[in-house]
């Protein structure tokens, strides 16, 4: 879906989660509608508009690094008895510990990342119908 708001270009990427707790790449997504947007060089933004997941950058060479990091927020956010009653508090934690946005440099019309960076869309209360907003801000 692509969309005018305030005079400036908003896309967006629809996602289907499968998991309850998973990490989605989503780096070619992004490329893919940068690309269409004709920038060349200023800021992309990525906005998660859910309040149980989040976006990172992290490895992609290796997939269990993508288990790991699960895991690790799964130890450190374990599914306990919460006051929050719809039973997914672990989630909105694990989300506001990932973080919701990411803002990326853009130069020569793609995205500066490192060698083995991935964009990671993080699902932690699915399986769900999700949506990634992006914003491309030229320079």
């Amino acid at each position: 879906m692509i969309c005018f708001f305030g005079g400036l270009l908003l896309k967006e990427i629809a996602l289907k989660t499968s998991k309850r707790c998973e990490l989605k790449d989503i780096t070619q997504n992004v490329g893919r509608l940068l690309v269409g947007s004709g920038v060349k060089d200023g800021l992309c933004v990525i906005y998660c508009p859910h309040t149980t997941a989040g976006l990172l950058i992290n490895e992609n060479a290796d997939p269990d690094v993508k288990t790991d990091l699960l895991n690790a927020l799964e130890a450190l956010v374990p599914a306990l008895k919460f006051k929050h009653s719809e039973g997914n508090s672990d989630a909105h934690l694990k989300s506001s510990l990932v973080g919701k946005s990411l803002t990326l440099i853009v130069r020569d019309g793609k995205l500066v990342l490192g060698t083995w960076d991935a964009i990671y869309f993080a699902e932690f209360d699915g399986p769900r119908n999700r949506k990634v907003l992006i914003k491309v801000i030229e320079a």
